[in-house]
């Protein structure tokens, strides 16, 4: 990991810990063209592990994960990223494994991040 997308990594778990009350433990990011994908692990909260003990609550934990990460993302644009990598923020992909407590999200950018950041 660069230490561009090392401190992507570090606006990444910020933003979810002041927009989800937690954010992630890890966080990995890779640029590639205009993507930063993010490897997450330890997003789920004490409560949600518990919850994820039965599989209605591992299927409803996904899908309001996916959704409300999804959502946060729309509400509250993420302008200190796009600050940061001097790029306009498009879209976002989720996704998560509830038992691996393991996250994946591809933010999805308008220039090319592993051209302009490679070292």
């Amino acid at each position: 990991m660069t230490n561009y997308e090392a401190e992507f990594s570090n606006l990444v778990r910020a933003f979810r810990k002041k927009h989800m009350g937690k954010g992630p433990s890890s966080v990995r990011t890779t640029f590639c063209k205009n993507w930063a994908i993010c490897e997450m692990e330890g997003n789920l909260s004490p409560v949600e592990q518990f919850i994820a003990t039965d599989d209605d609550g591992k299927e409803m934990l996904r899908s309001a994960r996916t959704k409300m990460v999804k959502n946060i993302y729309k509400k509250h644009h993420p302008v200190e990223m796009e600050e940061f990598l001097g790029a306009k923020y498009l879209d976002l992909y989720v996704d998560i494994d509830i038992d691996k407590d393991f996250g994946m999200s591809i933010f999805v950018f308008d220039d090319n991040l592993e051209k302009k950041f490679k070292q």
